[in-house]
């Protein structure tokens, strides 16, 4: 079937003055006179043979052709800014889309993304966050960082790095915790993994004490809580560090326990394409030095 060869500052007068409802605020948008936008929207509804608006005592409303027209031609024009977007300096920008467990994109990812910027300026990341539950194919997510043992089903994972869990707490806190023994008379903040206080009790060869205190969804829930003086958190160290630096957070003990690593994952059935691997390559060299 032909297509009609219809004027492009046409249909471009046209999608502003339908997104508008106004001549005279789509023509101070693109630059021109109301009468040049008038006469180029005119010279569309000759090509069209059809009316596209209803001059009203007061503005325009759109007929029922330009109704059915104006969603296809803004979605057009749309398309053609998110494409144009993504070239700089003559180079075609690939989006990226990776969703980090809120944690790490804090503590972790946040303070090097400038860097990442600056090395790869081809590479349009789109940064997500999530607590630990997704639905990597689902979402529609070219990579995705997790917490856990690098066992997840259909996906390709790659370790980062480790997440030791210490006891931390506010300084005012620390203050009256000297031993070990003494976290069984505080308040023990928990996470959604029921198990790590007895763990680390066991760590540290002291019997458990009774589960008591409120329990989080997310590390930085329960870093915060920490950090108020509401008790004592289990925290993945490498995450924590500024906050230990600002004296916002106290390590309380040497005793660690390993409840899992960050990883970097993948759908096996997603091939990896080259913003794909050039974060990959990028994260992987900053874990190593870490």
């Amino acid at each position: 079937m032909d297509r009609p060869n219809l004027p492009l500052n046409g249909l471009r007068a046209f999608e502003a003055a339908a997104r508008h409802l106004n001549f005279t605020r789509a023509a101070l948008e693109l630059c021109v006179t109301q009468a040049a936008l008038s006469h180029r929207i005119k010279g569309l509804e000759a090509r069209l043979g059809f009316a596209l608006f209803r001059r009203l005592p007061r503005g325009v409303a759109l007929t029922d052709e330009g109704a059915a027209m104006f969603p296809v031609i803004n979605d057009a024009f749309d398309r053609i800014g998110a494409v144009l977007g993504r070239f700089e300096g003559g180079r075609l920008r690939e989006a990226l889309t990776v969703s980090a467990v809120a944690t790490f994109a804090t503590g972790w990812l946040l303070p090097r993304l400038d860097g990442f910027a600056i090395a790869h300026p081809d590479v349009d990341l789109r940064l997500l966050t999530h607590n630990n539950r997704i639905d990597q194919a689902g979402e529609g997510l070219d990579l995705a960082i997790r917490f856990g043992d690098g066992a997840w089903q259909g996906l390709d994972a790659v370790r980062i790095c480790a997440a030791p869990l210490v006891p931390m707490c506010s300084p005012a806190l620390a203050r009256r915790i000297l031993r070990p023994r003494d976290l069984a008379g505080a308040p023990l903040l928990r996470s959604y993994r029921p198990d790590e206080w007895s763990r680390w009790f066991a760590a540290a060869g002291l019997p458990v004490p009774r589960a008591r205190g409120p329990v989080f969804d997310s590390s930085l829930a329960i870093a915060s809580a920490a950090a108020s003086g509401a008790g004592v958190a289990l925290l993945p160290l490498p995450m924590f560090g500024q906050d230990i630096a600002a004296g916002r957070l106290v390590r309380l003990f040497d005793v660690a326990i390993d409840a899992g690593a960050y990883w970097l994952t993948r759908l096996r059935s997603r091939t990896e394409t080259a913003a794909m691997r050039t974060f990959r390559e990028w994260i992987e060299a900053g874990a190593a030095v870490a």
